[in-house]
């Protein structure tokens, strides 16, 4: 892939970029309800029912923490309450990048477009991308393109904005389910995978596999 340069390289945020705590935080805000490995399994339920969350019709970031963390505590009998998921949402601005994050950011935007496309909300996104050190050509949210990752209009919101086509982005994302799986199905052959633990390796989407985003400068010739 060294020898081809993308016209822009296009992230994923919270867990890619920034470190999404969301688990360490949900773990803080119900300590008081279980015991291990009880709250693993409700931090895993939060997890999947967040993916439900975002497959249908667009609404507010908050209303996903919302209703997924409603959906996994009754999974798990346990009381839900509104203010948990309120404070959960509202710690997401504070997390910053993952240490190998900013000096490769750096080199690669001297050199290249960068842009941004989460599934977050505008009020939310721009305490976090500020963190990251590097200047962005564009960040798209799920707010603005009133669809969540993985759904296929998100990325098509993204490169109707940008003016280009599938085969002219690198897209970059620690995530199969939400990004490179969706990718794939719309034609983004340039992927790279940044395996940070999250998920195991699916070699048949075709990706460059990197173990955090300092090996990145290196996938495109730098």
């Amino acid at each position: 892939m060294s020898a081809w340069r993308p016209k822009y390289i296009t992230f994923d945020c919270y867990g890619t970029l920034i470190d999404f705590r969301i688990a360490d935080a949900t773990r803080e805000r119900l300590a008081h309800t279980l015991d291990e490995p009880d709250m693993a399994r409700l931090v895993a339920d939060f997890a999947a029912y967040r993916r439900d969350e975002v497959l249908g019709d667009w609404k507010p970031y908050a209303q996903v923490i919302h209703d997924a963390l409603e959906r996994a505590c009754r999974r798990n009998a346990v009381d839900f309450r509104p203010e948990d998921a309120r404070a959960i949402y509202d710690r997401i601005p504070s997390w910053g990048p993952h240490p190998d994050v900013p000096k490769a950011l750096a080199a690669l935007s001297r050199e290249f477009p960068l842009v941004i496309l989460s599934n977050a909300a505008d009020a939310q996104i721009g305490a976090n991308v500020a963190t990251l050190g590097a200047p962005f050509h564009a960040v798209f949210t799920a707010e603005q393109a009133r669809a969540y990752k993985p759904r296929l209009r998100a990325f098509e919101y993204m490169l109707d904005r940008l003016g280009c086509g599938p085969q002219d982005v690198l897209h970059c994302s620690s995530s199969f389910r939400y990004d490179l799986m969706p990718a794939h199905d719309l034609g983004i052959c340039h992927k790279v995978w940044v395996n940070r633990g999250h998920e195991p390796a699916n070699p048949g989407y075709g990706y460059v596999e990197i173990k955090d985003v300092s090996g990145l400068p290196a996938v495109v010739g730098l």
